[in-house]
């Protein structure tokens, strides 16, 4: 599974990450870049390979590991974008930060952005894209094994009857905790705007999809945006994409 997660990485990255940043970010090619939620390290592989200065962070030490596997020159701190000593371990500020589906995870989502900021140049920019807190699969419930994956909004039923249905359809036993904790540290895209305007991270492109980009190369899906409509946006968007730049005045 690594290994595929690795592969769907890299891929991604240069049909999709790559030229988007290429458009948006002036002399991309000059940047150094952080990025926060490594996992594998496919994307950063990619940017090695043309010649980009870039580091990455990653919680997990296992998924770390199995990036230096595959590339034992990636430079990879195994750490948490709360931890406020982070951006002292690093030494080093970039012109461009990418988190790509991690903040939804974050606990201390103040502290995260704290970090970012500390780690980010002035007039740097932000990447950042995330499945809001109250869209149709907040939950991740699709890592089901049963139909229980393609249930919309499932993250929101009682977890007594949660738990009920996950032991008739034989789910893992810490199924229904797993979906229930990622929405209890979801992100709402209101959240994530006041968050931005804090900082004053400026956007420079936003875009809401009902198919993400990924879906794409996972499932063979057209990119479908949404309008930004008020509510119903938080109800019914799929992913949420923004490229926001750090500007001080």
């Amino acid at each position: 599974m690594a290994e595929k997660h690795f592969y769907e990485q890299k891929e991604y990255t240069k049909n999709y990450i790559l030229p988007y940043l290429q458009k948006y970010i002036p002399d991309f090619y000059k940047c150094s870049v952080l990025e926060v939620g490594c996992a594998e390290g496919g994307l950063m592989d990619v940017l090695m390979e043309i010649g980009i200065h870039v580091v990455g962070v990653e919680i997990s030490k296992e998924r770390a590991d199995t990036a230096k596997l595959k590339n034992d020159r990636l430079k990879i701190y195994v750490g948490d974008i709360t931890d406020y000593s982070l951006p002292t371990k690093i030494e080093e500020k970039f012109d461009v930060i990418i988190m790509r589906e991690v903040i939804e995870h974050v606990h201390d989502k103040y502290t995260a952005f704290d970090n970012l900021d500390a780690m980010l140049k002035d007039n740097g920019y932000l990447f950042i894209s995330f499945p809001p807190k109250y869209s149709p699969f907040a939950g991740h419930q699709q890592i089901a094994k049963s139909f229980l994956k393609i249930i919309p909004y499932l993250h929101l039923l009682p977890k007594k009857l949660l738990k009920g249905l996950a032991s008739i359809l034989s789910e893992k036993y810490d199924y229904v905790d797993e979906i229930k904790l990622h929405y209890s540290t979801g992100m709402s895209i209101n959240g994530f705007e006041y968050l931005c305007a804090y900082k004053n991270f400026q956007p420079v492109k936003k875009e809401l999809f009902l198919f993400r980009p990924i879906y794409s190369l996972r499932f063979g899906l057209p990119r479908l945006k949404l309008p930004g409509i008020p509510i119903i946006r938080e109800c019914i968007t799929f992913g949420y994409e923004t490229l926001l730049k750090k500007v001080r005045f």
